[in-house]
């Protein structure tokens, strides 16, 4: 690592680490420093890994972003109350850090936990445990450990057992402040039976440079049903990176959804393990970018035992000169037998700049499966555009309703009302005039 990123990190950590949630917890503080260690010795990830092959995080690394132990809000109720969802259960954060006068949460379910990782650090910090420690494990990256290093907030949810939560929740993470780095973690835990939707929402409220570093953990026990889905609205400048790490037990069903509206340089990680019989996911994504953003989705669902579905379906949208990665892997083990997973990725070049490095993955080590993928690039259809010229509408027109297809297509296979109509009039947004008068 440069010394200089070295020392920036050491130096940051010193200065804040007394005043980091959860301080005063011997065991806490020796997780941080540890975490702080193993960043030091992974270093950023680099493009000679793999992994990371089309995607530099220089400019991260060469960025110096200042890491706050608190932050007064700097953001008003109105601000919040465009952001918020119909009908959802609200946890605001604002830069990195929970906002309770922002989240005017009702009573909750009996059997429904909800609360922030800075309040659980506080009262009860030994749940947490693995969450702080677990970061230097083998398989850690140079941005989970710095994750657990500066941890700040989060969501930590928990489902009892049978519990069935019938609103959603939106986790509404706001960046108002310019020059800063949030690292925040969410816990969720659901129960045997029990089922909830959880919408993570990050949106940038400034056009100035700031980086973002969230993971997010969920374990669904036997039967349970979860939907987590991500959407992204970060600065044009901004940095965003995040990871999903998913563990599914027996007859369990996860659907995400994963939306990409925003960011200058974007990566997001999904990891999918199917460790129950009979367990289910679905993944949903879809991408939008313009001018010299850089978008890059990794995804991988791990089929661990027998009767396994994964089934995945990615569109991205390029114009400008902006580049999108999409890596899609499906991982079948010897033992799991009768796994049916199908993974499809397709592309929509709107300029003859924009670039899109898609790699779609299936590593089969089990005879008797089911599994395919497939991946697509390409332009709009000059025939479809006459079509629709010889029907009264200009090129422009044409060009911005079948892109608005090409999108919806991701967006009608939401079931949440509320997110697809968010979706819906965020994509309308970026259309032509006169496409928004058609729809």
């Amino acid at each position: 690592m440069n010394p200089e990123v070295r020392d920036h990190y050491q130096a940051e950590f010193a200065r804040i680490a007394t005043r980091l949630p959860g301080a005063e917890v011997a065991w806490v503080r020796a997780a941080r420093a540890a975490a702080l260690v193993q960043f030091v010795a992974l270093g950023f990830p680099t493009r000679q890994q793999e992994g990371w092959k089309y995607t530099s995080v220089t400019p991260i690394e060469n960025s110096r972003f200042s890491l706050r132990p608190s932050a007064a809000p700097r953001v008003t109720a109105a601000q919040v109350a465009e952001l918020a969802l119909p009908g959802a259960l609200l946890l605001v954060f604002v830069d990195g850090r929970h906002v309770p006068e922002l989240s005017p949460l009702d009573l909750l379910p009996e059997g429904v936990r909800l609360t922030s990782v800075a309040e659980a650090l506080a009262r009860d910090p030994e749940p947490l445990r693995m969450l702080l420690e677990g970061a230097v494990g083998l398989e850690a990256t140079g941005f989970a450990a710095l994750n657990a290093a500066f941890l700040a907030d989060g969501t930590c949810l928990y489902l009892a057992e049978d519990v069935v939560l019938d609103a959603p929740i939106q986790l509404l993470f706001l960046a108002s402040e310019p020059g800063i780095a949030t690292h925040c973690h969410n816990l969720i835990r659901a129960g045997t039976r029990s089922s909830a939707v959880v919408i993570e929402h990050h949106v940038g409220l400034g056009d100035e440079a700031y980086c973002t570093n969230c993971i997010t953990d969920i374990a669904l026990a036997s039967g349970a049903q979860f939907t987590h889905h991500k959407l992204q609205q970060e600065s044009a400048k901004a940095f965003h990176i995040a990871a999903v790490r998913v563990k599914q037990g027996q007859d369990s069903r996860f659907h995400s959804g994963s939306f990409a509206l925003g960011g200058g340089l974007v990566r997001v990680d999904i990891h999918v393990s199917l460790d129950g019989e009979g367990a289910e996911c679905v993944l949903d994504g879809l991408y939008l970018t313009s001018g010299r953003q850089h978008v890059d989705h990794h995804t991988c669902v791990d089929h661990a035992v027998p009767r396994g579905t994964s089934h995945e379906f990615y569109k991205g949208i390029l114009d400008g000169a902006s580049r999108a990665v999409f890596n899609g892997k499906v991982i079948v083990r010897p033992d799991a037998q009768q796994s049916d997973a199908f993974q499809t990725n397709c592309n929509l070049l709107l300029s003859e700049k924009a670039e899109i490095d898609t790699k779609p993955q299936l590593e089969i080590f089990a005879d008797d499966v089911k599994c395919g993928h497939g991946a697509t690039v390409g332009q709009l259809d000059p025939e479809q555009i006459f079509y629709l010229r010889s029907r009264g509408l200009d090129d422009a027109a044409a060009r911005g309703l079948l892109t608005f297809a090409f999108a919806a297509e991701v967006i009608e296979r939401m079931p949440q009302a509320a997110l697809k109509q968010r979706l819906e009039a965020l994509l309308r947004g970026r259309s032509p005039d006169a496409v928004k008068e058609l729809l």
